[in-house]
């Protein structure tokens, strides 16, 4: 259900539907004022052949290479034009939400006792109030960092090669729940409560964030091919909580055969079933289907913990979540459990790396609550705010959510290269550059240019747009686009922007626009060698 408004925020709410973002301030131009720079040079060859290959006969490539210490550009093509930005448009949310947050902030999550203790009885509630905190444990090395793949879980139904990190999704809600034994509690005579009162899920921005959430809020479904042809297909799933079932009528196909699964389930999302052929000798195929309610989900998942951890609830384990039961303040309510979150700048670095659509969404959302707000739509104004304090032109900059993924989403290269040229001349330069994928070495760059000169170093956001063209039976490549930095020298950085626009496949499978995305990652490549004299 959609949020109640102030006339304001309507009207804000309206454009954004409308796909119009009202951008409104001061236009400046950059950190540094300088005199016109010389004319670009030369494209290398290698890059005007990449542009002139037949999927681009209709497209439009935009370029831009700059230095940001002196303002020297290198290279400027339609680098003041709108360009359907893809997740590229992450590197604006996320510095918003950098900023707001500050790198070094942790999420911590509590748990109260509402009632009276008689020995180790409580006698009333246990509330758990969600903070918005991205993975609650679910992705935590142990060493703090946050764990991720080249292909992320919550791409298993789109892009092929989606793998599952090792750990433990509910290991934040297993932490709170051994942490509420610790205190002394063995019995809860009530009920557990999630308490997402933080924001209200605002359906404009999709995926929609959640203040609670779990395991990306899916379910993660994992088959494996049986010994032999005709066999059945084995299956996994995680995590495993009531009243979530999943079935499987998947077969086992001849070896060399592409995988067909899809994934259906019931209404409230609770009974999923996978159909389809897996080929033998294959790898395991990752599918994921949502968690449609994840308060009730966290709920049921943080009475499971307790009784895992010897704490019985006499309340039933699964129904809806008793919201109605959350009381007006927790003022002078015990504690007794606290989970705490990775920094903010491990959360960054997992949704610039693997292109995170929910995290980048909730940092919309995040921003909003900083101001006291429940509304996420009002993160737009504070982000507004930091983009003037970075200097980039706002007006060149349109933006409805936080991932990239809204029809309304542009911006030009030069808006890109005026974030990324910000965060240059900030203390946190080497930490945000490094956030980024790293061409040839990890996230969405990670199979690309493995072998390259570049290899190592070119640092650059990634961002798609596709659909069907059902009218040519192809894809449409609104856009394959990718922003960051190039070392140019030992130690040395321009900022760049690669992308193409209107760009179609020759077929209707993925792995052409992957192609793309390679095409656009070789220019990357070909730019920082031009650059560097290494041809």
């Amino acid at each position: 259900m959609s949020p109640s408004v102030t006339p304001r925020a309507s009207r804000g709410r309206l454009a954004r539907l409308l796909g119009v973002l009202l951008a409104v301030g001061v236009v400046l131009t950059g950190l540094v004022q300088l005199a016109p720079a010389p004319t670009p040079q030369a494209l290398d060859p290698r890059i005007t052949s990449v542009m002139r290959k037949p999927d681009y006969r209709y497209a439009r490539w935009g370029l831009l290479q700059r230095d940001p210490e002196t303002g020297k550009m290198t290279q400027s093509h339609d680098a003041d034009q709108f360009f359907i930005p893809g997740s590229t448009a992450k590197l604006f949310s996320v510095s918003g939400t950098w900023d707001t947050l500050g790198g070094d902030h942790r999420f911590i999550t509590p748990i109260h006792a509402v009632g009276q203790r008689h020995n180790t009885t409580l006698k009333g509630n246990l509330d758990l109030v969600a903070q918005g905190d991205l993975t609650l444990g679910g992705r935590t090395r142990k060493n703090g960092t946050v764990a991720f793949t080249t292909v992320d879980h919550t791409y298993a139904n789109a892009v092929p090669g989606a793998t599952l990190t090792p750990q433990n999704p509910l290991a934040g809600i297993d932490q709170l729940a051994r942490q509420v034994r610790h205190s002394g509690i063995r019995r809860i005579d009530g009920d557990v409560v999630i308490d997402a009162r933080l924001f209200r899920p605002d359906p404009v921005l999709a995926p929609t964030p959640t203040p609670l959430i779990i395991n990306d809020n899916v379910i993660d479904l994992l088959t494996s091919p049986g010994a032999e042809a005709g066999a059945p297909a084995g299956l996994d799933w995680r995590p495993k909580v009531a009243p979530y079932h999943v079935t499987s009528s998947v077969r086992t196909v001849a070896a060399g055969k592409p995988a067909d699964i899809s994934v259906s389930s019931s209404a409230d999302g609770t009974r999923i079933r996978l159909s389809g052929t897996i080929a033998a000798g294959s790898a395991p195929v990752l599918r994921v289907s949502p968690i449609k309610d994840p308060n009730a989900f966290g709920r049921t998942a943080l009475i499971e913990a307790l009784k895992r951890s010897g704490v019985e609830v006499r309340a039933k384990a699964i129904g809806p979540n008793p919201a109605r039961q959350l009381p007006k303040s927790y003022r002078g309510v015990p504690t007794v459990a606290r989970y705490t979150s990775p920094l903010y700048a491990e959360y960054a670095k997992l949704i610039l790396k693997v292109s995170h659509n929910l995290g980048a969404n909730l940092g919309i959302c995040l921003m909003a609550t900083s101001t006291g707000s429940t509304h996420c739509e009002d993160g737009f104004p504070v982000l507004a705010t930091f983009l003037d304090h970075a200097r980039v032109e706002r007006k060149a900059v349109q933006l409805a959510d936080g991932r990239g993924g809204n029809p309304a989403d542009r911006t030009t290269p030069r808006a890109l290269a005026q974030i990324l040229t910000y965060w240059q001349h900030t203390s946190e330069a080497q930490r945000f550059r490094t956030s980024l994928p790293v061409l040839g070495v990890d996230g969405t760059l990670a199979d690309s240019c493995r072998s390259c000169p570049s290899r190592g170093k070119v640092f650059a956001k990634t961002g798609t747009a596709a659909g069907g063209d059902a009218l040519n039976d192809r894809l449409a490549v609104g856009a394959e686009t990718a922003a960051g930095y190039l070392e140019t020298r030992r130690g040395h950085f321009d900022v760049f922007f690669a992308g193409v626009n209107g760009a179609s496949t020759p077929g209707a499978a993925i792995n052409g626009v992957l192609a793309i995305g390679n095409d656009v990652a070789d220019v990357a490549a070909y730019l920082q060698q031009q650059a560097s004299g290494h041809h």
